[in-house]
């Protein structure tokens, strides 16, 4: 795999909500979801449909609307740094902070804070296989890097994670640096034993990264999506999450800016992220969840990243 191809590897595996009907319905009675297949394949089109045919996204067939999973959208939350007294926190969106220059060409540490599975294909405990992509901006030289990690985590809830090391020493660029998330729910026998292994304590420390180029990064970060794809291919295995988020320094409204504290991606339905408003939703710190501004027990019914940034310090 090319150094080209490494940020974009995921555009020949959709997510489940980007499947046509039919390639749908198989893959949820793989997966169990035996009555939902049957809606699908009443109201079905033609397996080869383009969408684009019809001038319509491919929710707009769909027979049902409420299930997290069938949604392509994400939208972008920031949670400040600071500590507070209140039970709840604000969350801003991505694009309405300001971002910190002194993290211009400098170093940091990403770490994966939480994981929720609102609602995922199946049922019971998930197997979820994450991967994580990054710019590694070292001098003269931009790598492409991935991480794998596998969680189990039971419908309705979230990993038992909290600051999951997933890129130490990561280099930021002049103009700021990029990531894309990608998880799969992993169902099939054989390959939650392989994913026993990414649960082991050497990936619990996350990939070390040094100032300088590193010759190995390449073929470890092939390695990783090669196994992700492998498995995301494999049957009783289907991807759910996959977005791209850009972090800069500009004053351009429309980008979401770097500074240090939590970023959350929140998958939601395509017709919400133009109207998603992140006053309705606040971050409790005693339940570790994002809930409702009006009504604290409700929490937000959708699936969802948050991932931190902060300062690598070289000890």
């Amino acid at each position: 795999m090319t150094t080209s191809t490494l940020s974009n590897w995921t555009d020949d595996l959709p997510v489940i909500g980007k499947l046509a009907p039919l390639a749908a319905a198989s893959k949820l009675r793989e997966l169990g979801e035996d009555e939902l297949a049957d809606q699908l394949e009443v109201g079905r089109l033609p397996a080869t449909t383009e969408m684009a045919t019809y001038g319509k996204s491919l929710h707009e067939f769909w027979p049902f609307k409420t299930r997290a999973w069938q949604h392509t959208s994400h939208v972008f939350g920031y949670l400040s740094p600071t500590l507070s007294q209140e039970k709840t926190v604000a969350i801003r969106h991505a694009g309405t902070i300001d971002s910190d220059p002194t993290l211009k060409n400098s170093r940091i540490k990403i770490t994966l804070d939480r994981l929720r599975v609102a609602d995922y294909p199946g049922s019971g405990t998930h197997r979820v296989l994450f991967d994580f992509y990054a710019q590694n901006q070292v001098r003269h030289e931009v790598q492409h890097v991935h991480f794998n990690a596998s969680y189990r985590i039971r419908e309705g809830e979230q990993a038992g994670i909290a600051g999951y090391p997933i890129f130490v020493g990561l280099k930021v660029g002049g103009e700021g640096v990029a990531f894309r998330c990608f998880t799969v729910n992993v169902k099939n026998d054989s390959d939650e034993a392989y994913l026993d292994v990414l649960e082991s304590d050497v990936f619990k420390a996350g990939l070390k990264l040094s100032a300088m180029a590193q010759p190995a990064i390449a073929p470890l970060s092939s390695l990783a999506v090669g196994v992700t794809k492998c498995i995301a291919r494999r049957n009783r295995n289907v991807p759910v999450q996959d977005f791209y988020l850009g972090l800069d320094f500009t004053q351009i409204s429309t980008r979401a800016r770097l500074a240090e504290g939590s970023y959350i991606a929140v998958q939601v339905p395509e017709l919400m992220e133009s109207v998603w408003d992140w006053d309705e939703w606040a971050y409790s710190p005693n339940k570790g969840q994002i809930v409702s501004r009006s009504n604290s027990s409700d929490l937000i019914p959708y699936n969802y990243v948050i991932f931190s940034v902060s300062r690598y310090v070289d000890r």
